[in-house]
């Protein structure tokens, strides 16, 4: 697939986006601030559930067949001898296959061929026996729960130091059922890929016609389905969506509402100060009272500059940024908390500098009684 690509080590570098989704980076350019970005800022959630809920499908799948073949190994029962060459083969040099989802330097290619053999068996099976760890009381239940709207728990891509590896493919720790995967499946295309669905994603027309005659008229559930939907928009993300991201929250660490506020507030503090600053002027006031002209000048000048530079400065040296308004989160990520000073020093400077020389400019002027 196109987006699995091994990145590099990366102690010197922003990370990459799919860095980001297999959740290897830390606050602010993690996986829960890049979702409150798509729900906020990009107002196209819905294409970044869809990754997540495809990933948890081939998860759902890899768990599936790991423990298919973990209960033939251990029990080999007799009727399993009879089974389809095929499926003993596959099931036999499948190894492991609930593993992480995220690329590694080393394993990339071997983990695209467990996912092209877990499809493969995955196939297998649906034409042939229907095999399952355990009986399919259980899952009769969950898929009839999922056809009727109750949306299955998806791994907590919200928690901040949920591992890549955990096991999140098995929901509450019961054993996944065959009825799962293609719950899981019909969920998808119900939810995201027909036409008029509850969260439709944009689409070509050609990938939405695959994946439906696939899994409507061909029967299928195998994670290769919905590869290309995946790529897609991947890709669309990647493109669209993730350059604004890491602009947002590598040199930035602000959310538009506050953005927008510190406007406000440096608009009105600023012609604030300057109203009074000429008052006193004209009065021929005394450069004493004229130092009250500080307060205005200093509070109009740093919200007008952090509203231009995306960054409250202050903020920043604290090692805080925004997420949603008025909820901060500590910056975690070495190289970002490094640029972020540096950026914010430079914000802060530039602040002082002009709020020193408009105060000077009006307290040392000379005044004249009108």
């Amino acid at each position: 697939m196109a987006h699995r690509q091994s990145p590099e080590p990366r102690p010197n570098r922003l990370p990459s986006f799919i860095e980001v989704l297999d959740r290897k980076t830390k606050p602010p350019v993690d996986l829960f601030s890049f979702y409150i970005y798509m729900r906020d800022q990009q107002r196209s959630v819905d294409y970044l559930d869809f990754w997540l809920d495809v990933s948890q499908h081939t998860h759902l799948c890899r768990h599936f067949v790991s423990e298919l073949r973990r209960s033939i190994l251990v029990e080999t029962p007799d009727l399993e001898k009879t089974a389809s060459k095929r499926s003993s083969y596959i099931l036999d040099h499948m190894g492991d296959s609930n593993d992480p989802s995220g690329p590694s330097n080393d394993a990339q290619n071997e983990e695209k061929i467990k996912d092209q053999t877990v499809s493969a068996f995955l196939r297998q099976d649906n034409n042939g026996s229907n095999h399952s760890p355990q009986s399919s009381l259980g899952s009769r239940r969950s898929a009839s729960a999922m056809r009727y709207g109750e949306r299955p728990p998806r791994p907590s891509f919200i928690s901040r130091n949920s591992p890549t590896g955990s096991d999140s493919s098995s929901p509450g720790g019961r054993v996944v059922a065959r009825a799962d995967i293609r719950a899981s499946a019909e969920k998808i295309l119900y939810t995201y890929i027909l036409p008029g669905a509850e969260r439709e994603v944009t689409l070509p027309h050609g990938i939405l016609q695959d994946i439906t005659v696939a899994i409507e008229e061909e029967g299928r559930d195998d994670p290769e389905v919905f590869d290309m939907a995946k790529d897609y928009t991947f890709q669309a993300m990647e493109r669209d969506a993730f350059p604004g991201f890491l602009r947002a929250k590598v040199f930035g660490n602000i959310v538009p509402p506050s953005r927008f506020l510190r406007l406000v507030l440096g608009l009105i503090a600023f012609f604030a100060g300057m109203w009074a600053a000429f008052i006193l002027i004209f009065l021929d006031k005394p450069k004493h009272i004229r130092c009250w002209l500080i307060l205005p000048f200093t509070i109009g000048v740093y919200s007008l500059a952090s509203h231009q530079y995306h960054m409250d400065p202050l903020l920043a040296l604290a090692g805080l940024s925004e997420y949603t308004f008025c909820n901060f989160s500590r910056i975690e990520e070495p190289y970002v908390r490094k640029m972020m000073m540096r950026r914010a020093s430079m914000v802060l400077f530039i602040t002082v500098s002009i709020g020193v020389a408009l105060i000077c400019l009006f307290i040392f002027v000379p005044g004249h009684r009108l």
